[in-house]
């Protein structure tokens, strides 16, 4: 169960913005629910106009950019873009290496391989040098080339740089520094990927006129303004849009064998975008070279193309069983140690992990668990991590409070990177713990946020389709998310020979399809007459002629839990079996009585079955879900039941003999514990 929290939006506000606005009740709503509450907040939010775009000379040293630039072009200088091995760079990279090379210039293009790091390295900086470079321009990198910077200029290279990371006090000695987040730059939107950058160097070279930049090459700005997670609000909405519109009739032979190999075809959505063209792109970089990401997208030759692509292709394939292979032996790791799963963070070090894919499988334990996760790949001498977090842990604030046992580390509020030497693991592990005990009285949960709670009159082909005027949806823009409360199950039906699972539900009199991707027909754990809450979004399905509404769901438990306590007795009992600080009366509510354990036991089935479904079928005032798994320990001590802590489940074993539960150990320490309070 994941903490949700749902949107009420004001009534007599939707209704005024829908009347004003021209839109339907229901987008109405979802826009009051995130504070655009007005019409003019909506006028600006859909404003859907190129002169959205502010000019790219308002940027800091963007004018003496493009004049460098077009002076080295226009004198035969050799210039090589430095860009950089995910997505955004190797975007950015493509789209000014291709405009350069339209013009003429003698142009060339670098970007690093992964073992060598994040932005510019002087390895890279002196074979340049070497093979006769004049100017390097960076995109998505640079803002912290310090030292890159000084030897490119001993070197007697000319440096350009173009980036969107955080400045320092100190900026690289360059020739010009382009980056809306410096601090002395006084441009009005700050939030650009690094390839939203270089599109607007390209207008900036184009006399500050957009039309070339946007005809050619918004394709590539929009794959990567969704791939970089930046807001997708003002300026970087209208690109997204642009790009799109522009995805549709690509001429670019690297971007149509991506589709092609991807399985996705025209209209391209941010979503496509998003979960199936990015992640490719970025394949490349994690499994293999970025090289290859950015050939592909410099590629005229269709058969070439579809050649790389498919090859990218299997690098995704690739990455996908490499991100399951981590994710299993993490699980063996917490069988074989459940109390790493108890602690306030989640820490898990292996050896040779893949370091371009453990930062995958971090967002994938956040989703699963719901707490900050910071995984570790032990390769000898060195450990290289990666942490994700949910919104209010911040990963940067947690890696300073360690940062005496490491040798590098970086990042933000939600993700990070760090590295340290093999002996400092167990006290970088001590540090991570002992900052979320002493900085949190109750960790941050990863939590699913609806916009609103959808009402049987809102579940029309009309209202539904009506949300697409939100798109493009991304970070800062999330696709909609509605809540359904007390929706009853009518039928569980079995999907693909049951790997998925599609749920036939009765909302207030509407009839309604739910669908569970990637969930077993036969791990679902409630049955026809259950009432659920769930949380998910609606999309339209035409089939055959019909046409129907049927609702994503990303996340459901049994109606009547109360959530507050539900994740307080649940932090407590993780608090307790760590041996952290438990509040006396918390802990007090927590011990099972003869009557509580009786309970549980006549609820756990002989197969098995998920913790929230048992504890759904026993919860009550009295019967917290700290008192619960309490009771399944006392159990398991006793060789009555089974618990899988990884999948959260447990499963009754045959009775081979009578028991005293009095025996238990557990049951001793809280009765102990409590007769000393």
């Amino acid at each position: 169960m994941k903490k949700w929290t749902i949107g009420d939006p004001d009534k007599n506000a939707a209704a005024a913005l829908a009347a004003q606005g021209g839109l339907s009740r229901l987008c109405a709503d979802i826009l009051v629910s995130r504070g655009i509450d007005t019409y003019e907040k909506a006028a600006a939010f859909f404003d859907q106009d190129s002169s959205a775009l502010s000019d790219p000379f308002e940027i800091k040293d963007m004018k003496k950019a493009a004049e460098i630039i077009l002076e080295a072009a226009e004198s035969g200088k050799k210039i090589c873009v430095y860009g950089d091995y995910d997505c955004d760079g190797i975007t950015a990279a493509a789209l000014l290496y291709s405009y350069l090379d339209a013009m003429g210039a003698d142009v060339c293009y670098h970007i690093n391989d992964r073992s060598q790091g994040y932005g510019m390295c002087c390895d890279a900086v002196r074979q340049l040098a070497e093979d006769g470079a004049e100017l390097i321009v960076t995109v998505d990198n640079g803002i912290s080339a310090i030292e890159e910077a000084k030897l490119a200029k001993e070197l007697g290279i000319a440096l350009v740089i173009t980036d969107h990371h955080e400045a320092g006090d100190i900026l690289p000695e360059a020739a010009a520094v382009v980056d809306p987040k410096r601090h002395d730059d006084e441009s009005p939107f700050k939030d650009m990927c690094g390839c939203g950058i270089a599109l607007k160097l390209i207008a900036a070279m184009e006399d500050g006129d957009y039309s070339f930049a946007l005809e050619h090459f918004s394709d590539l700005a929009a794959i990567a303004t969704i791939a970089d997670i930046v807001p997708l609000r003002g300026e970087n909405r209208e690109i997204v849009r642009m790009g799109l519109h522009y995805l549709k009739n690509t001429e670019n032979p690297g971007l149509q064998a991506l589709m092609s190999a991807a399985k996705v075809s025209p209209p391209i959505s941010s979503t496509d975008a998003a979960f199936y063209l990015a992640p490719r792109i970025n394949a490349a970089g994690r499994m293999s070279s970025a090289l290859e990401a950015l050939k592909l997208l410099l590629c005229d030759d269709p058969d070439e193309a579809a050649e790389i692509a498919e090859r990218i292709n299997r690098y995704n394939n690739e990455r996908k069983k490499t991100e399951d292979s981590i994710a299993k032996e993490i699980q063996e790791h917490i069988a074989n140690d459940p109390n790493i799963l108890y602690e306030r963070v989640l820490f898990v070090y292996g050896k040779g992990w893949h370091h371009g894919v453990i930062g995958i499988v971090a967002s994938r334990l956040l989703e699963r668990f719901g707490k900050p996760v910071f995984l570790l790949s032990d390769d000898g001498e060195f450990a290289r991590g990666s942490a994700r977090a949910p919104k209010g842990f911040s990963v940067f604030d947690a890696l300073t409070a360690c940062s005496d046992t490491l040798t590098k580390f970086g990042g933000h509020q939600g993700a990070g990177g760090y590295t340290l030497t093999n002996d400092n693991i167990e006290a970088f592990r001590k540090a991570l713990l002992k900052y979320a005990a002493e900085e949190f009285n109750d960790i941050p949960l990863y939590t699913l946020h609806a916009d609103k709670m959808l009402i049987p009159s809102d579940m029309t082909v009309e209202a539904i389709s009506s949300l697409s005027a939100l798109e493009p949806c991304g970070e800062g823009n999330p696709r909609p998310l509605f809540a359904l409360l007390s929706a009853e199950v009518s039928e569980v039906v079995p999907l693909s020979e049951g790997a998925h699972t599609k749920l036939i539900l009765s909302y207030g009199g509407v009839r309604l399809t739910g669908l569970m991707f990637n969930r077993k027909s036969s791990d679902f754990p409630y049955q026809k007459g259950d009432a659920l809450n769930l949380i998910g979004y609606p999309e339209i399905n035409t089939y055959r002629g019909t046409t129907e509404i049927n609702f994503n769901i990303k996340d459901y438990h049994k109606s009547g839990i109360p959530q507050k306590k539900y994740f307080a007795a649940k932090g407590a009992y993780e608090d307790y079996k760590t041996g952290a600080k438990v509040n006396p009366a918390l802990l007090a509510r927590m011990v099972p009585a003869r009557n509580d354990l009786a309970a549980v036991y006549k609820a756990v089935p002989t197969c098995s079955a998920a913790f929230d479904a048992i504890y759904s079928a026993v919860c009550s005032d009295d019967l917290n879900y700290g008192k619960f798994r309490l009771a399944l320990d006392i159990f398991e001590e006793m060789g009555l039941i089974s618990q899988d802590i990884y999948n959260e489940t447990a499963m009754r074993l045959p009775a081979e003999k009578k028991v005293d539960l009095n025996d238990s150990k557990i049951l001793k320490e809280l009765n102990a514990s409590q007769s000393k309070s």
